[in-house]
């Protein structure tokens, strides 16, 4: 398409910021071009359930053409001979051994954790629908405490389901806006990640429609807001911490201006952490600030800004929020208590280390992470850890999240489906197996990985399959 024509797709003042911000006519010629392209579609590996290694053996029989993301080692770009099957209806997605996950969206994680890999309190303040934060607990190897926020009540469900579906079990969710964490929680984070609602410029070659209702004075409108959540992160950072900022926009408006505002009201307590060597290649998006401004043209991917800054000296804190946040309603299990209950998991395969801490709430028992336990009774929680188990008269109501979560079965406990079968649990039908279970309470597993705990019941496998999560329509086989 001439340039002419591709150009009259576009509002003129997005166009106009566009050309400030290439180097020449040709850059601009090819950023319209690869913008009417469809996008290519990217896996991100989920190391809290496979080796990179070990998913590419598993998968090494499909046709699957895997293409590594230089900026993320469990990162791959992903073709298929045959893509009538969506993507997310392979067995493998759906035991969450991987995340669709978009390249450039890979990158705000690493550049995190590059510049500070010892960390025990991470914010995503962000965090739906979950990529990053499910990509930050692969980083952290579910240790420590990850805060992940969201705004939306209709997007925190969406998050819940993916950090379950992967194994996530060191996060806390709240239900915020954003702007209260500076106030609420001063200098509790040693790393944050503020991937900041945006103009969402970058996303046109996945949604045709991002730019239907763009205009200068919105975009400059969600700069106010980004001001403010940046402000809000760069309290609730400690000193010593990494901040990184990113947005899947394009403009410098929300942008290089907004991280400008930030270098310039707190001149003495931050610096910026360049990114021009974050990986190989890294140098064609690097401005001169050391941000990267990755056009969608430079890797063949989303347009994304990433910035990283360190918070070198603690600042002035915002004034104390107004609310009360109430009496926590839970509290820990006794010793005796947490006695049984260990024993009582381990005998269907339900192992947890010291990260992770015992709480009731009336009959029900849940997993915290440990490293919560300092923003207990400063912020209200939509929840935090695992539901581990319902109490009853007779022992222990297991919850699937915990089994997804916990499971390490045992040749004693574990029952491996075939392909047939697993596509029924996935349907939530039961299963009469091939072969007969050893026992009557089992892991169900496929390709080794616990898809549900289920009891037998005369010849059939009773399936426990969450209502919520049954799937309808093509599935793996």
């Amino acid at each position: 398409m001439p340039v002419s024509d591709a150009a009259s797709l576009f509002p003129a003042d997005f166009l106009s910021l566009m050309r400030q911000s290439l180097p020449d006519e040709a850059s601009f010629a090819q950023f319209l071009a690869i913008s009417q392209q469809p996008l290519r579609r990217t896996l991100r590996v989920n190391t809290l359930k496979i080796s990179v290694t070990d998913f590419l053996r598993l998968t090494a029989d499909y046709e699957w053409q895997l293409t590594p993301v230089p900026w993320c080692e469990e990162g791959f770009w992903i073709s298929r001979e045959d893509e009538s099957l969506p993507l997310g209806s392979v067995a493998e997605h759906l035991s969450g051994l991987f995340y669709i996950q978009e390249a450039s969206s890979m990158l705000p994680v690493t550049a995190l954790f590059d510049a500070q890999t010892a960390v025990s309190a991470v914010m995503d303040m962000a965090a739906a629908p979950g990529s990053k934060t499910t990509q930050i607990a692969a980083r952290m190897g579910n240790q420590g405490i990850i805060l992940a926020n969201e705004f939306s009540s209709s997007r925190v469900k969406v998050l819940h389901a993916n950090i379950t579906r992967c194994g996530v079990t060191n996060s806390a969710l709240t239900h915020f806006d954003a702007r209260v964490f500076g106030p609420a929680l001063p200098e509790q984070f040693d790393a944050i990640l503020l991937d900041a609602p945006c103009s969402g410029e970058g996303v046109m070659r996945k949604d045709p429609d991002a730019l239907r209702n763009w205009s200068l004075a919105s975009t400059e409108e969600i700069a106010a807001t980004q001001r403010d959540l940046l402000d809000s992160a760069f309290h609730a950072l400690k000193a010593g911490g990494t901040l990184v900022y990113s947005t899947c926009t394009l403009n410098q408006i929300e942008n290089q201006q907004v991280i400008a505002w930030l270098l310039q009201r707190y001149p003495d307590a931050v610096e910026i952490l360049p990114l021009n060597e974050l990986f190989a290649g890294a140098e064609l998006a690097a401005t001169p600030e050391g941000y990267l401004h990755v056009f969608p043209q430079m890797f063949d991917s989303e347009g994304f800004f990433v910035a990283r800054l360190r918070k070198t000296a603690s600042v002035d804190p915002l004034p104390a929020p107004g609310y009360k946040v109430g009496k926590l309603p839970f509290s820990h299990v006794s010793r005796k208590l947490e006695s049984d209950i260990i024993q009582a998991a381990a005998a269907v395969s339900l192992r947890w280390d010291d990260s992770l801490v015992l709480w009731q709430r009336d009959k029900e028992i849940w997993l915290f992470p440990a490293a919560v336990t300092p923003l207990l009774g400063r912020v209200r929680f939509s929840r935090i850890g695992l539901k581990l188990a319902e109490t009853f008269a007779k022992g222990y109501r297991w919850q699937h999240e915990a089994v997804i979560a916990l499971a390490q079965p045992d040749a004693k406990h574990a029952f491996e489906l075939t392909a047939a079968e697993a596509e029924e649990w996935y349907r939530g039908r039961d299963i009469y197996p091939e072969s007969e279970p050893a026992g009557n309470e089992m892991i169900v597993t496929y390709q080794q990985q616990p898809l549900g705990l289920a009891k037998k019941v005369g010849s059939r496998i009773k399936n426990s399959y969450p209502r919520e999560l049954v799937r309808d329509g093509r599935l793996f086989r």
